[in-house]
């Protein structure tokens, strides 16, 4: 079989990232439409996303990378990237499979081999930028990590007791997370257990709500 992987939510302050890897005898069984994730609409992700996970001749491995992981000082996002591919693609690859990831790393040929050592399974990979635009494979695999992303954003204000709040997308730069943020710190003095405390987000809010209550004291 030949296999792609890509991920998604590296850059995020909220949640967790992941990483997905499909592997297929024969392209032709992709649906059509798949497509760089960045370039379909959230209906479309999804419904190619179920359709790959229907199809008896697809095999779909999704790693998720949360919060505290990510955290840890010990690591370091490129580490944790290349573990999460190599996670994915350990799930659905055969020894002797090989495959294309999209590389996560300024040098593509260290990031393939990376991921070829943390692997369980003896593979052969291939890295790329942009692979997720140039090759079947990595898009699908985009398409699946994206989903799971948005997913599992989408549900976490409910799964920690927030009510119905919106967290928005998650990323730094998304007013609605920042307002969230923000908020959630004002009320409580201390960050959501999702957030990603080690961004500078979220260490630039601690910072100013600690100097907010001194400056009252």
């Amino acid at each position: 079989m030949r296999f792609g992987a890509d991920e998604a939510g590296k850059g995020p302050v909220l949640g967790s990232m992941f990483a997905a890897a499909v592997a297929v005898d024969d392209t032709d069984c992709l649906p059509d439409g798949v497509d760089d994730s960045k370039n379909l609409a959230p209906a479309t992700r999804e419904a190619l996303d179920a359709a790959l996970r229907d199809d008896d001749r697809v095999r779909v491995g999704v790693a998720e990378i949360p919060p505290a992981r990510i955290d840890d000082p010990s690591t370091d996002m490129n580490t944790l990237t290349v573990a999460a591919h190599a996670d994915a693609i350990s799930q659905i690859a055969r020894d002797g499979d090989t495959g294309v990831v999209d590389a996560g790393d300024t040098s593509e040929e260290r990031f393939a081999r990376r991921v070829t050592e943390h692997a369980t399974v003896d593979v052969d990979v291939t890295a790329e930028h942009g692979a997720d635009s140039t090759y079947a494979l990595v898009a699908a695999a985009s398409i699946v990590a994206k989903v799971a992303r948005d997913t599992h954003v989408a549900g976490l204000a409910s799964e920690h007791d927030l009510g119905d709040v919106d967290v928005g997308s998650g990323y730094p730069s998304d007013p609605t997370t920042r307002a969230f943020l923000a908020d959630h710190v004002d009320a409580h003095g201390d960050l959501p257990a999702f957030a990603r405390a080690s961004w500078s987000t979220c260490e630039d809010l601690l910072a100013a709500n600690e100097q907010s209550g001194l400056d009252d004291f």
